[in-house]
């Protein structure tokens, strides 16, 4: 066999061993072997550039020498260096003499160590220069140029290895870091976001955990309602936590805030070039919830056209990205809430009946925090404990009075309401025992006192109904109420039913009826 034939076959040996290798400790190993069937070598090195230091470290050293000096944790300057040079020239370079001619700093040690010859070859990806491989003899003289041609392949397909293996060496490390991160977060979620959690001795919520607990193990629908902050997310983790889909995904969409025009897109998906900006295939809440569980929060605020594709998804198990030609099949339990009246905003039109029907498979109403107030003292007790752990404050009770205090007020804002106030007074406090006084309430809503309340709903009934008034009682629209008011429509149609604001009969008729939410 000629030696063009040979370089040929050792060269495939070559990049087939280099396509193999996973680790940068094998890889030298790997490949150090091949090269010396082609030409003979003592040292033979690669180093790589480390950005940091502006210098050079060994990436791995092969060597038959006695004498090693230059060892693999050497580190080479950059500057005045021969790595340096065909680092930034990006070619080989040759001192074919060390006996006559030594040009960088490190051809001394080169010398010292029995070397006649050096060749310096750059590794080169993509146009970037990764390092050099270093090729040493004790022959000297001009090495022959197909000697030099089969060096620099040999660099070009060391570079790709190093890349690569660097590549894979990164997404292990990735990998290790997700698993570990998808544990803690597993772990924490199941210690936190379960019915545990759900804390009360309360008959109404027991019922709520009673239910939900029944429900879970099923892949029934389920309908969660109930006031702000009453802890519908929470529930809902804690069903699917308590289910068969517990180590698949939970994936949580808030319908009021998915961006007008783009609902579609980010429940279902698109397919590239679907629309402008559309640059790649994109997967949708439904998909990423695959196997698991999808829980649409504030379900009322849902457009109808992406309704209509909803209840599709509860037929039929299919769903149509945007711009797609074929539905894709999905497996995902579908777990709703609302906070609004469904049956007001089924007859403003605004929900389709059919599509309730779908999703109030199985409801579950979980009760305001005013309606169980045997459960306030429980939770505020909870509360303490958790946040004098987190900010490491000696707290761990209430204070009487305060406690007292507590149970009298009405939490508009409900148990999150609650949880805002203890971790305000946890913060606040540097004795065992909490104080929670007036101004820590009021701060939060009220004053603390039972007339309060009151006073409150009174000053609020007047607000939003001079505000519908000096806007002919529309609620929609840039001149509505509720852009006035900063609300969503459907919360101050919420508001407009609790505080029992009803519309006059001459708005009943005319252009403000489709505009009006009562």
């Amino acid at each position: 066999m000629n030696r063009a034939d040979l370089s040929y076959r050792i060269l495939l040996e070559v990049t087939n061993v280099l396509n193999s290798q996973h680790d940068t400790d094998s890889l030298w190993r790997a490949i150090a072997k091949q090269i010396k069937q082609i030409i003979p070598w003592e040292r033979a090195g690669v180093t790589l550039y480390d950005a940091n230091s502006d210098s050079f470290r060994f990436y791995a050293v092969e060597t038959s020498l006695t004498t090693k000096i230059l060892q693999r944790d050497a580190v080479i300057p950059h500057i005045g260096s021969a790595v340096g040079w065909v680092y930034d020239h990006k070619q080989l370079h040759v001192r074919p003499n060390l006996h006559i001619a030594r040009l960088f700093l490190e051809d001394d040690i080169y010398f010292q160590e029995g070397l006649g010859r050096m060749i310096n070859l750059p590794l080169l990806v993509r146009g970037a220069c990764l390092g050099t491989l270093n090729i040493g003899s004790v022959q000297t003289g001009e090495p022959e140029p197909q000697i030099l041609e089969f060096l620099q392949q040999v660099a070009i397909q060391i570079a790709f290895a190093i890349d690569h293996v660097r590549a894979y060496e990164q997404i292990n490390r990735l990998r290790e870091q997700l698993a570990k991160e998808n544990e803690y977060l597993v772990e924490e979620i199941r210690l936190t976001h379960n019915f545990g959690i759900m804390v009360g001795k309360s008959q109404a919520l027991q019922e709520v955990v009673r239910l939900a607990e029944t429900v879970a193990p099923t892949n029934s629908t389920v309908l969660i309602s109930g006031e702000t902050g009453t802890g519908k997310e929470l529930l809902a983790r804690a069903i699917h936590e308590r289910s068969a889909r517990r180590d698949e995904p939970f994936v949580r969409v808030n319908c009021a805030a998915l961006p007008q025009g783009l609902v579609e897109s980010e429940l279902f998906g698109h397919e590239r070039g679907a629309f402008t900006g559309a640059n790649q295939r994109r997967q949708g809440r439904f998909e990423l919830a695959d196997g698991g569980t999808l829980f649409l929060d504030e379900i009322s605020e849902l457009p109808l056209e992406a309704q209509a594709k909803l209840l599709r998804v509860l037929q039929d198990g299919l769903i149509d990205r945007v711009g797609g030609r074929q539905p894709v099949p999905v497996d995902v339990r579908i777990i709703t809430a609302t906070n609004s009246d469904l049956g007001m905003v089924i007859a403003e039109e605004r929900f389709r009946p059919d599509l309730f029907y779908r999703l109030n498979v199985f409801p579950i109403a979980i009760p305001a925090l005013r309606d169980r107030p045997e459960d306030i003292p429980l939770l505020a007790r909870h509360f303490v404990q958790q946040y004098s752990l987190n900010l490491k404050r000696p707290c761990r009770d209430i204070e009487d009075d305060s406690m007292q205090r507590l149970v009298q007020y009405s939490w508009p804002g409900n148990v999150r309401e609650l949880q805002n106030v203890i971790e305000r007074a946890v913060i606040l406090t540097h004795s065992p025992k909490v104080e929670i006084d007036a101004r820590l309430l009021a701060s939060s809503g009220s004053n603390g006192h039972a007339e309060s309340p009151t006073r409150l709903h009174d000053l609020e009934h007047a607000h939003i109904r001079r505000t519908l008034e000096q806007t002919d009682w529309r609620i929609d629209g840039p001149f509505g109420a509720a852009r006035q008011l900063g609300l969503h429509p459907s919360t101050l149609r919420s508001r407009l039913k609790k505080l029992g604001i009803k519309r006059p009969d001459k708005f009943l008729t005319g252009n403000s009826f489709h505009s009006v939410g009562h």
